[in-house]
């Protein structure tokens, strides 16, 4: 029997004007090049942004915005191991422990500063969203969340216990934040049960976090 898909929230479609309905295809177009080889990941990125856009929507967010990054956010995932710790150290990326530990999260951070080399017009929230999307953070702004959460729920990924449980609150429209929480708290989870390395800057951001919600 197939897998049944989750399907993205329906929602009134954005009304995008000219350019961005243009820059939108030059970004898919530039995206199916630069993922040419890896053709899931390029399904995954397409997914991811049309996913954000709903949630922008349900959320009352900029639509292109979320758009754009989703579309974006797995850039250099084109690149291979060793070429993204190469990039991270030439753009200055220093997670402060061992590159070999924690080259799965430098692909955000390397897009989030090649990418405007290439299109300028890129706003900063953009790329924040973007940068962000692999580790999260203390003060994550709603483009930051809708991506993050985007990443880890759009209709690709299995519909296993922790994302239907954050599928089901983007459903009902939870808030913003606690649908970032759980998401944020299910990947801390996957690494630990998954017995694998969890960087210490994802432990610090799980403190801050919990604290700011203890606190309300």
């Amino acid at each position: 029997m197939a897998e049944k898909h989750w399907k993205i929230p329906k929602v009134q479609a954005p009304d995008y004007d000219r350019e961005q309905r243009g820059r939108i295809a030059a970004y898919e177009e530039a995206l199916a090049v630069q993922l040419s080889a890896k053709p899931a990941r390029l399904e995954h990125s397409l997914s991811v942004a049309r996913t954000a856009e709903a949630m922008a929507v349900l959320y009352g967010e900029d639509a292109y915005e979320a758009r754009v990054a989703g579309i974006l956010h797995d850039w250099a995932k084109a690149y291979d191991d060793d070429a993204q710790r190469a990039r991270a150290e030439r753009y200055g990326v220093d997670l402060g422990v061992d590159p070999a530990l924690v080259t799965n999260l430098y692909h955000g951070m390397v897009a989030a500063r090649e990418l405007p080399e290439r299109w300028p017009e890129l706003s900063a929230s953009v790329l924040q969203a973007i940068d962000r999307h692999t580790t999260g953070a203390a003060d994550m702004t709603p483009l930051d969340m809708i991506v993050f959460v985007a990443d880890g729920i759009e209709p690709r990924r299995k519909d296993v216990q922790g994302i239907r449980r954050v599928r089901e609150m983007v459903e009902r429209r939870a808030p913003l934040t606690d649908v970032f929480w759980e998401s944020f708290r299910n990947g801390v989870v996957y690494v630990l049960q998954t017995d694998r390395y969890l960087w210490p800057g994802t432990l610090s951001t799980y403190n801050a976090l919990a604290l700011a919600r203890a606190r309300g």
